[in-house]
């Protein structure tokens, strides 16, 4: 077993509506073949798309509002509460919706916010959209993304200014890993514990990682320095659960040789 010495799950998170607030997460209990739960379970259309809720479908992410291209909802602050299925949205400080997803009255007044407050960046009338354990991710597989804390350190020397952690938008954060370690990892297995991880893809970093997490505001170009320094966007992986159970942050992370598989 080559366990890398000292890495851990420095942080969690899940992202209940795609594009708005990142919510930290104490533990996650993952099931195997799915993401971590609550994780874009819902996203906002932008003009209809012909999303199904009982045969839901991936779709590119330029179909929803989100970061890439509309930074404006990072000055957005959400949460989410399960037990209830209230989305409660801050503008400024103060308090603009809270809304039952579960109910056409709830998620018409989210509708109706974005419809007056994001003009600009719509291209149709918006619609909250849900699908009973589909998840609005990125990529059509359901899979946890994974970032390197190392990795943005080392993006951070390329740009020279601090790059917060959440412009990646991760569910694992992992601390103790030389920069760049993970994309070495794909086809191998993280094992957490009793979970497996199988890491079968890195995430190729769109122009939403130029978009700072807690102004909004466009400030540096991550995906073009990438490029330019490594020859490549890419900066984290995705990996499916092959295994699953309860992860929490302080976690120890090994990556499994063949042998131990």
């Amino acid at each position: 077993m080559s366990a890398i010495p000292d890495a851990t799950v420095a942080a969690l998170y899940r992202y209940p509506v795609k594009g708005l607030s990142a919510e930290a997460l104490p533990h996650a209990t993952l099931r195997p073949g799915e993401t971590v739960p609550g994780d874009r379970s819902y996203a906002i259309e932008n003009g209809p798309i012909g999303f199904d809720p009982v045969h839901p479908q991936h779709f590119p992410k330029s179909r929803f509002l989100m970061l890439m291209r509309d930074e404006r909802l990072a000055a957005l602050r959400s949460r989410y509460d399960d037990a209830s299925r209230v989305l409660t949205i801050r503008t400024n400080g103060e308090e603009t919706v809270r809304a039952d997803l579960g109910t056409d009255a709830g998620r018409g007044a989210v509708e109706r916010f974005f419809t007056a407050n994001f003009t600009r960046e719509l291209k149709g009338p918006p619609k909250v959209l849900v699908g009973g354990g589909h998840s609005f991710s990125d990529v059509a597989r359901k899979v946890v993304s994974i970032i390197n804390l190392g990795s943005v350190a080392a993006i951070e020397d390329m740009v020279g200014q601090p790059v917060h952690p959440l412009r990646f938008r991760a569910n694992l954060y992992v601390r103790g890993w030389p920069a760049w370690r993970e994309l070495d990892l794909l086809g191998h297995t993280l094992a957490i514990g009793d979970i497996r991880l199988k890491v079968v893809k890195r995430i190729v970093r769109c122009t939403a990682t130029n978009v700072d997490p807690e102004t909004a505001a466009r400030d540096v170009d991550i995906p073009n320095t990438l490029t330019r320094t490594l020859g490549h966007r890419d900066c984290g992986v995705y990996a499916e659960v092959i295994t699953g159970g309860t992860i929490a942050a302080g976690d120890k992370i090994e990556v499994l040789d063949h042998d131990d598989l």
